[in-house]
C-alpha cells in the first residue's frame, strides 16, 4: 500500500459538505482515509474573482499505481457534478494528488509531487496540519519548512 497526501478544494454549492462527501468517495473507491485536516477558508488562488475556497488535505493509503489514482479522483470529481470550466475557475470538488510515497511521476496528465504544491498556503497550510515533517522529494524540504518559507515570502 502506498501512503499518499491529497487536497481538497470547494467553492460552488455547500462548500464544507462537498470536501466530506469527497473523503466518503475516497473511501468508496476503497482508498482508506488515514488522516484529514481540519478545513481551512482560502482565497482564490489563479483567478481571483470567484467564491472563496473550503481547502483540506487528507492522507489516504491505496493499492492503487498513480494513474489509476488519478482516474479514481477524477471519477469521484465527475460523480459529485464537476464540469469542465476555465482553468483554476470555480469548481464543486477538485482534487489535487501531493504526494504519492517519495515517488517523482513527471508524464503529461499527472505530475507528483504536486508541481505547485510549494507556491500554495491554501495546501500547506492543511497539509502541515496532518503531515508537518513529510519531505518533498525534489525539494528535499518538511512540508513545515515550505510552510514557513512562503510566510517568509
Amino acid at each position: 500500500m502506498a501512503l499518499v497526501y491529497i487536497g481538497l478544494g470547494s467553492n460552488v454549492g455547500d462548500r464544507k459538505a462537498n470536501c466530506r462527501r469527497a473523503i466518503e468517495g475516497l473511501n468508496s473507491k476503497g482508498i482508506v482515509v488515514m488522516k484529514i485536516s481540519s478545513l481551512y477558508e482560502t482565497k482564490p488562488w489563479g483567478l481571483k474573482e470567484q467564491p472563496d475556497f473550503i481547502n483540506m488535505a487528507a492522507e489516504v493509503e491505496t493499492g492503487l499505481p498513480p494513474e489509476e489514482l488519478l482516474a479514481a479522483v477524477k471519477d469521484i470529481e465527475k460523480d459529485m457534478g464537476r464540469d469542465s470550466t476555465v482553468k483554476w475557475g470555480p469548481r464543486i470538488i477538485d482534487f489535487d494528488i501531493l504526494f504519492y510515497d517519495d515517488i517523482v511521476v513527471n508524464i503529461n496528465h499527472l505530475r507528483i509531487p504536486h508541481p505547485l504544491l510549494h507556491e500554495r498556503d491554501f495546501v500547506l497550510a492543511p497539509l502541515s496540519e496532518i503531515a508537518p515533517d513529510k519531505v518533498h522529494p525534489v525539494l528535499k524540504k518538511t512540508v513545515r519548512q515550505l510552510k514557513e518559507e512562503l510566510k517568509d515570502a
